[in-house]
C-alpha cells in the first residue's frame, strides 16, 4: 500500500466550504481507507462530504461508517486497511472514544492506523499523557474542525501513516528475513537447505511457492544445463528431485535459469521469479513458476540483504559437508571410515534398517606387506581389496574402512554369508606390479545380538573377530553374549589382580625337590598362590594367562624373584643349608629390556650364591622367540645362575634349539610320570632321562605321587623327583618348619 515516494500535492474540488481552491487533476492509484466513528449521523454526511474530492499521495479517500464504539471495534477486527479512523469521543459513555483507542492500540494490536480525536464537547479533552501513550495522531473540537483544518490533520495523517508504515514494514521484513536465514544457517545438508530455501523465497516475496531449487559447480567457461541438478522441489516439479534439470519438460524453465546463472542476476517478473546466488565454487538458482511486478524498493532491497545471507549460510554448508566429508570418509577409498561406520551402526541397532547382520573383515598380515613392499603397494591393496568387497555386496549394503585393514560391512544375511565373503579371497589381488594372495579374518554379528548403540555394536563384532583370530579350524566367528561376558570376565579378573597384587595380597607357597638317592631335601620351587575372600585360592592356569596377557607378569615375576631370593636368605640365617631356590619365568619376562639385569641385581643384592636360584622356563617359550630367549639365558648363565626347561617333551620343541640352550636340568612333565604304569608309556621319560645325560644335563620328575613311580624313575637314572609322595606346595612357615625336622633327622 505505501508508494516508494510521496506525491505530497493536493487537489480539491470546488464546494461551498471552500470557493477559493483551484481545481486541479490527478490521476488516482489507490484509495485511502478512512473509517468515521461518531454517533451523530449528521457529523458522518459533513464529513464525507468536505472530503470527498480529495486526492492526496496519488490516492482518494474511501469511507466507511461506525456509530458507536462497540461497532467501531466489531469492524475493524474484520478490516486491517483503515489508514485513519476520525473518532468521537464522546459516545455511548463519556470515554467511549478514549476506550476504543486503547482497545485498537492494546486488544487488536493495530500500531499503523492513525487515530484522531473529535468532540462537540471540549471539557471532555484527553489528558496529554493519554494522547503519548496511545498514539493519538491529532485532537480537534468539532466547532474547530473547518474544512481547511480538517484537510490538513487528513494529509497529516495520511502521511503520518505511510510513514510508519513503511518503517513496520520494512521491520517485518527485516524479522522475516532473520529468522529465514537463520532457518537456512541451521540446516546441514544440501537437501535440507534447497527446501527451505523455497519456502522462505516464496514468503519473502509474497508468491505462491511453486518451483523448484538447482545448484551446479561453477564453471565460468561453460554455464549449461548439463551440470544443474534438483535438490528441492514443490508437487508440480517433485518428480525431479534428485535428477538433472535437463530432465523437467519446461524448456522455458531450463532456459531462463541457465540465462540467470550466466548473467548473475535475478528476474522478477510478473509471470516467473529467478533468484541467483553463489558461494565459494558453487552457484545456485531458485524458479518459481509464479511472480509479482511493482515490486518496491524496499522489497528489493530487503532481498539483496536475504541473498547475502542466503550465500552466507550457502558457503556454510559448503565448507560443512567438506568437513564432513574429511570427518566421516576414508580418504584413501572414498569409503565411510570408522566414525561414519558408528552412525550406521546405531541406525542398525536401532532397527532402523532393514538389514540382519554386521561383518568386520581384517586383512591377515597387512603389516608385512606395508613393510616388505612398501605403504604405497599396501594402499593399493587395501583399494582392491574395497572394490572387491563392493562389487559383490547388494545395494542395501554399506560398506566402511574402520581400521588401517579392517572393512565393516552391514547388509543382508544372505549376503555376508562367511562362504561368500571368503570366496573373495580365493584369487590374489593386485596391487601395483604385485599379484599377493591374501587371507582375512571375518567377525560377525547378527541385529537379535546386536547393542543398542552402534560404538557397543562394533564392540560385539570385534569381540567375533578376536575370537576367530584365536580360532585354529575357521576364520570367522559369530558373536554371542557369552562371549561378551568372559569378555568381561577376564577384564575384572586383571582388574582384581592388579588390585589385589597392590596390596600385597598375593603369596608365594614352595614346593620341595627332593634327591632319589639321598631322600634329601636339595631344592624348592617358588609357586605363586592368589587367595580369595572366603579362604579359596585361585588356580594359577587361570590368572597367570591374564597376567602375562595384561603385562603384569613382569611386575609380578619380578616381586616372585625377589620374595624368593628374601626367603631363601631366611632359610639360610635359620638352618645352614644348600638348598637351591627355582623360579619360573614367562615370555614377557624376556621381552623387557632390563629383564636379565633386574635379575642379575636382584640375587646381587640378597647375598645369594648364584648358582642357588634357578629359572625355569617352558618350551613353548623358548619357541616363541628362540633368539631373544637364548641370548637372555646366556648372559644369566655366564653370572652363575642356573637354567631348568620345564615341561619339557610337550611343546614339540626343536632339538637343535635344545643344543644351544644353556641349560642345567631338564623337568620331565608330570604327564609322563603318570603313564609310567603303561608298558609303551616309560619310553618317553625313559628317552628324556637318557638325553639329559647324553647332553649332561641333570633331571628332575615332577608329580610323582607313588612309589611305583619313584621305583621305575630310580631304575631310569632319574636324579631328583617333587611331587605329592614327598610333600604339596607350602606357605613359607612350614618350610621353615620342614627343613628344621630335616636338619634334626642328619644330626
Amino acid at each position: 500500500m505505501c508508494p516508494s515516494d510521496f506525491n505530497d500535492e493536493i487537489l480539491f474540488a470546488n464546494d461551498d466550504y471552500d470557493d477559493h481552491e483551484e481545481v486541479a487533476s490527478a490521476e488516482v492509484e489507490k484509495s485511502w481507507h478512512v473509517l468515521i466513528v461518531d454517533d451523530d449521523s449528521e457529523i458522518h454526511s459533513v464529513t464525507k462530504l468536505a472530503l470527498s474530492d480529495l486526492v492526496a499521495f496519488n490516492g482518494d479517500l474511501k469511507f466507511s461508517h461506525a456509530y458507536s464504539g462497540k461497532e467501531a471495534l466489531e469492524f475493524l477486527k474484520e478490516h486491517d486497511d483503515v489508514a485513519i479512523v476520525l473518532l468521537d469521543v464522546v459516545m455511548e459513555s463519556e470515554d467511549a472514544g478514549l476506550q476504543v483507542v486503547k482497545a485498537i492500540r492494546e486488544d487488536l494490536n493495530m500500531q499503523n492506523v492513525r487515530i484522531v480525536l473529535r468532540t462537540g464537547q471540549p471539557g471532555y479533552a484527553p489528558e496529554e499523557s493519554i494522547l503519548k501513550e496511545y498514539d493519538i495522531n491529532d485532537y480537534k473540537t468539532k466547532t474547530e474542525l473547518t474544512r481547511s483544518k480538517l484537510v490538513t490533520t487528513i494529509i497529516a495523517s495520511l502521511r503520518s501513516y505511510i510513514q510508519v508504515t513503511t518503517i513496520n514494514q520494512n521491520k517485518l521484513g527485516l524479522e522475516q528475513v532473520i529468522y529465514a536465514s537463520s532457518e537456512l544457517l541451521k540446516q546441514q545438508s544440501l537437501v535440507n537447505f534447497a527446501d527451505q530455501a523455497l519456502k522462505q523465497l516464496s514468503k519473502l516475496l509474497n508468491i505462491k511457492n511453486n518451483g523448484l531449487f538447482c545448484a551446479l559447480s561453477h564453471n565460468p567457461q561453460a554455464i549449461n544445463a548439463n551440470q544443474m541438478k534438483v535438490y528441492a522441489a514443490t508437487e508440480d516439479f517433485s518428480n525431479l528431485v534428485g535428477k538433472q534439470l535437463l530432465d523437467c519438460d519446461n524448456g522455458r524453465a531450463i532456459n531462463q535459469i541457465t540465462l540467470a546463472l550466466s548473467d548473475s542476476a535475478n528476474k522478477l517478473e510478473e509471470h516467473e521469479t529467478i533468484i541467483v546466488f553463489s558461494a565459494n565454487n558453487y552457484q545456485a538458482a531458485v524458479y518459481f513458476e509464479d511472480g509479482r511486478k511493482n515490486y518496491s524498493d524496499t522489497e528489493k532491497q530487503l532481498l539483496d540483504v536475504f541473498l547475502t545471507n542466503v550465500s552466507a549460510a550457502f558457503a556454510n554448508l559448503q565448507l560443512l559437508n567438506q568437513v564432513t566429508e574429511i570427518a566421516y570418509q576414508d580418504p584413501l577409498t572414498q569409503l565411510p571410515n570408522r566414525a561414519q561406520f558408528i552412525r550406521l551402526l546405531n541406525k542398525f541397532s536401532r532397527g532402523h534398517m532393514e538389514i540382519e547382520r554386521i561383518a568386520i573383515i581384517d586383512i591377515n598380515h597387512f603389516s608385512e606387506i606395508n613393510d616388505g613392499l612398501g605403504q604405497e603397494v599396501g594402499d593399493n591393496l587395501l583399494q582392491t581389496v574395497a572394490y572387491r568387497i563392493s562389487q559383490m555386496l547388494s545395494e542395501n549394503c554399506h560398506l566402511a574402512r574402520v581400521g588401517a585393514d579392517v572393512f565393516g560391512i552391514i547388509g543382508d544375511a544372505e549376503v555376508l554369508k562367511p562362504e561368500k565373503l571368503n570366496q573373495l579371497f580365493n584369487n590374489p589381488f593386485k596391487a601395483g606390479e604385485h599379484l599377493l594372495p591374501v587371507s582375512a579374518t571375518i567377525g560377525f554379528c547378527d541385529k537379535d545380538q546386536a547393542h543398542r548403540t552402534g560404538l557397543n555394536t562394533l564392540k560385539q563384532v570385534y569381540i567375533a573377530l578376536n575370537r576367530a583370530k584365536k580360532n585354529n579350524q575357521e576364520n570367522y566367528e559369530f558373536y554371542s553374549h557369552e562371549m561378551e561376558e568372559q569378555t568381561a570376565w577376564r577384564l575384572g579378573m586383571i582388574r582384581q589382580l592388579k588390585s589385589d597384587f597392590s596390596n600385597r595380597k598375593l603369596e608365594i607357597w614352595y614346593q620341595p625337590q627332593w634327591n632319589l638317592e639321598t631322600h634329601t631335601l636339595v631344592g624348592v620351587e617358588a609357586l605363586l598362590r592368589w587367595p580369595t575372600k572366603d579362604g579359596g585360592y585361585i588356580s594359577p592356569a587361570t590368572f597367570i594367562p591374564l597376567a602375562e596377557h595384561s603385562g603384569l607378569i613382569v611386575e609380578i615375576g619380578a616381586w616372585v624373584l625377589e620374595e624368593s631370593c628374601r626367603q631363601l636368605k631366611k632359610l639360610d640365617n635359620m638352618v645352614e643349608n644348600k638348598i637351591r631356590m627355582a623360579v619360573n619365568v614367562s615370555m614377557p619376562q624376556f621381552r623387557d629390556g632390563q629383564f636379565v639385569a633386574n635379575v642379575v641385581d636382584t640375587v646381587s643384592r640378597f647375598g645369594i650364591e648364584p648358582s642357588r636360584i634357578e629359572l625355569e622356563i617352558t618350551e613353548s617359550i623358548v619357541m616363541d622367540n628362540p633368539e631373544t630367549v637364548i641370548d637372555a639365558l646366556n648372559q644369566i648363565k655366564i653370572k652363575g645362575i642356573q637354567i631348568a626347561i620345564d615341561d619339557f617333551g610337550t611343546g614339540f620343541s626343536s632339538l637343535s634349539y635344545l643344543q644351544k640352550l644353556p641349560l642345567d636340568r631338564i623337568k620331565i612333565d608330570r604327564a609322563f610320570i603318570n603313564e609310567m604304569h603303561k608298558p609303551e608309556g616309560a619310553v618317553i621319560a625313559e628317552t628324556i632321562v637318557e638325553l639329559g645325560k647324553k647332553l649332561h644335563l641333570a633331571t628332575i620328575a615332577e608329580g610323582v605321587e607313588n612309589q611305583d613311580q619313584e621305583h621305575r624313575l630310580q631304575q631310569l637314572g632319574c636324579e631328583e623327583v617333587q611331587g605329592f609322595m614327598y610333600a604339596k606346595p607350602m606357605p613359607a612357615s612350614e618350610l621353615q618348619t620342614l627343613l628344621l625336622q630335616q636338619k634334626q633327622k642328619i644330626s
